[in-house]
């Protein structure tokens, strides 16, 4: 029996299917599903994975390697992110923009999945806004911890305390501390309790062991530039990101410059490498490597560095990618009227898969092997804004990252 499956979804097509990643099979479709593709996928583990349902108003619950149906809850939309506690019981939603210019929706959900009497959730009012969220734990039991923007705060909320409220989304205020206003981009380290934030001034850094979070000192980037999106492995330790410079141009993205950024959270270690002009959306994590896709006028290519050397962020290998039509123009902001490219990684092996946003396609390769061949693979659906990419495995009983990708 297969231990890995790779989740694409194609929010414009209402789409999601679940593929062999080897021979390019479908073997469980859904259908009529509109994927929230900035809350992203959330891995639960042993093959379940968590999302957002932006046209049902649902967060969805599906095992992606059997046929059996799909647990549906009910979230305010659109899902602007999603975070579960370190063994998958409590998930969290918060609420984003959609086509508001202003922020209108304050509505957080907690979904208990092995609650007594069967799965149980609840929503309450907190702050509008563009909020991220991690799920931690006190001694006083789990909280949900929500990253606000402008003004910037953290703050706390008892999840026992959530679920207890009536119906009716009441309102409610946690303990809260201060955090730069344009925070975007979150992870969560349950063994230190560390919430991270990308920000600004650098990676700011957050004990919420206990009820109250307590501020710790930030991590600066240390080269020109900042992250707008945060990765954190547990194995390995690490807090990954891509540092854009020139990002307040956006018209300009032709010239912005990207480099890899890894974190290691024991040793304070932080190792940079460059990666090119261009639009670097998002990044994945193989066992021993960080894949990245970066889109050019010149070229789009896939990356491979390397995570095994203790000294530096070597690059292992470079694939040419081929052009999108309908790919970001010169001169016009990237992710307006156009095609993109998602990016996935297996966890146990080199594997990478990486779409061609418009065309229906989706490359794989072995980036332990320089030179390895292109594999794709075509979808009944063609992608546009380059679909949406998780890699699920029944070999991992546990979420891992908490936080949707």
């Amino acid at each position: 029996m297969r231990d890995e499956i790779l989740m694409v979804a194609d929010q414009n097509a209402a789409s999601v299917a679940f593929m062999d990643p080897t021979s390019g099979t479908i073997h469980r479709s859904l259908d009529s599903v509109v994927l929230a593709e900035h809350a992203g996928i959330l891995p639960l583990g042993s093959g379940k994975c968590a999302f957002v349902d932006d046209a049902g108003g649902a967060l969805v619950i599906v095992d992606g390697f059997t046929d059996t149906s799909h647990l549906l809850f009910p979230v305010a939309i659109p899902g602007e992110h999603l975070a579960c506690d370190p063994t998958g019981r409590y998930v969290a939603v918060t609420t984003g923009l959609g086509l508001s210019w202003e922020p209108w929706s304050d509505l957080l959900t907690i979904v208990d999945l092995k609650s007594d009497g069967g799965p149980a959730s609840r929503r309450i009012r907190t702050r509008v806004g563009e909020p991220g969220v991690v799920v931690g734990e006190t001694p006083d039991g789990p909280v949900a911890v929500v990253r606000h923007r402008e003004p910037g705060a953290i703050e706390s909320f008892s999840v026992e305390r959530i679920l207890a409220e009536g119906i009716h989304c009441p309102p409610l205020q946690g303990l809260k501390v201060g955090v730069s206003s344009d925070g975007h981009g979150d992870a969560f380290d349950p063994l230190t309790g560390t919430m991270f934030v990308a920000t600004g001034p650098g990676l700011e850094r957050f004990d919420i062991r206990k009820p109250q979070p307590k501020t710790l000192p930030t991590v600066p980037w240390g080269i020109a530039g900042r992250a707008y999106f945060l990765r954190f492995c547990p194995e390995k330790r690490i807090v990954v990101a891509v540092l854009r410079n020139g990002g307040e141009e956006p018209r300009n993205w032709t010239a912005w410059s990207n480099a890899l950024w890894v974190h290691h959270v024991d040793t304070g270690l932080t190792r940079t490498a460059p990666l090119g002009p261009g639009l670097v959306f998002r990044f994945a994590l193989t066992a021993t490597g960080i894949a990245a896709a970066r889109i050019h006028p010149d070229g789009d290519e896939l990356t491979m560095h390397e995570l095994r050397s203790s000294e530096k962020l070597e690059l292992r290998a470079i694939w040419r990618l081929p052009a999108m039509d309908g790919a970001p123009r010169p001169g016009h902001e990237p992710w307006d009227n156009a095609e993109r490219r998602a990016i996935a990684a297996s966890p146990d092996s080199e594997l990478v898969a990486v779409t061609r946003g418009g065309h229906g396609e989706l490359h794989l390769v072995d980036t332990l092997m320089p030179g390895a061949p292109l594999i794709t693979h075509h979808l009944d659906t063609p992608l546009h804004d380059g679909g949406h990419l998780a890699w699920l495995s029944t070999a991992r009983n546990l979420p891992g990252d908490t936080v949707g990708r």
